[in-house]
């Protein structure tokens, strides 16, 4: 089956469901958002995609459009940062019964809130990282820095696949803007786990600028998906966020860099980071 007749079939069988099981069943009240002409029918094998979620972190439709973005490139891998429990089970969800998009998932939460995730007080919602890969993954490894700043921050590490080929996927968020200090030291944790890895994706919302200091020990272990960035050339890195700067990163090793292209997205104050990779 083509890739269009397969996201024709996933809309037909969510119609279907609405006439008879009623709106109770997973996505039925909803129909998918058609996607543009020649967007992938399954997952790429080589694109990875790194995206901060939150702010506007709630609102109706939210992740309905989140699924329809990721559907129209189909990553890979996918890492999420500010992201709630629920909201990634239910983008899930959507990419599956929507657009035929199968995905395994990990979560990464570093706190439980419930202003930010509902569920119920003594139970709230957890909020952290996620990665969602087509292939399935292994070891997965929730770690919180030492030192989190304003907020818990942390990384999750999983093994899974990128074009055919086992690597460590890492996903992170670093302190905020304005707490330098901290993502040094956050930085420092990240970096050495990341160099027990010959082949390893660092995905993320890193807060910091490309010349800034406390990302000098990951330019020195990976490069940048997008080729023209490096920790000298600010003034070439593609802007990531609303206020444009950069701060959302692909962190290669053992890969090479094909092509990197930034999304403005109205789901979030971040753009959509995907890239296209080939082995070193």
């Amino acid at each position: 089956m083509t890739g269009t007749g397969a996201r024709w079939l996933a809309g037909a069988l969510v119609a279907v469901c609405v006439l008879l099981v009623g709106p109770s069943a997973p996505n039925a009240a909803h129909i998918a958002e058609p996607l543009p002409a020649g967007a992938p029918g399954e997952a790429v094998p080589n694109r990875v995609m790194t995206w901060n979620i939150c702010n506007p972190c709630k609102g109706s439709g939210q992740n309905l459009g989140r699924a329809a973005e990721i559907a129209t490139y189909a990553p890979q891998v996918i890492g999420l940062q500010e992201a709630c429990v629920g909201d990634v089970e239910r983008i899930r969800d959507h990419l599956r019964y929507m657009y035929g998009l199968v995905y395994h998932v990990e979560y990464g939460p570093v706190l439980r809130s419930w202003s930010r995730c509902g569920g119920v007080p003594w139970n709230p919602g957890g909020f952290g990282q996620a990665i969602l890969s087509a292939a399935p993954m292994t070891d997965r490894l929730n770690v919180e820095y030492p030192e989190g700043g304003s907020e818990d921050r942390g990384y999750l590490a999983v093994t899974t696949l990128v074009d055919g080929r086992p690597v460590r996927v890492f996903n992170t968020h670093l302190a905020e803007r304005r707490q330098e200090s901290f993502r040094v030291k956050q930085t420092a944790v990240l970096a050495k786990a990341v160099a027990r890895y010959d082949r390893a994706i660092v995905l993320g919302d890193f807060n910091a600028v490309p010349d800034a200091a406390e990302l000098t020990g990951m330019w020195g272990l990976a490069t940048d998906a997008d080729r023209a960035c490096g920790p000298t050339a600010a003034g070439t890195c593609e802007p990531t966020t609303d206020w444009r700067s950069k701060f959302d990163y692909v962190f290669l090793r053992g890969f090479t860099p094909l092509r990197q292209e930034v999304h403005l997205t109205p789901y979030s104050d971040h753009d959509l980071v995907r890239a296209d990779l080939r082995r070193g």
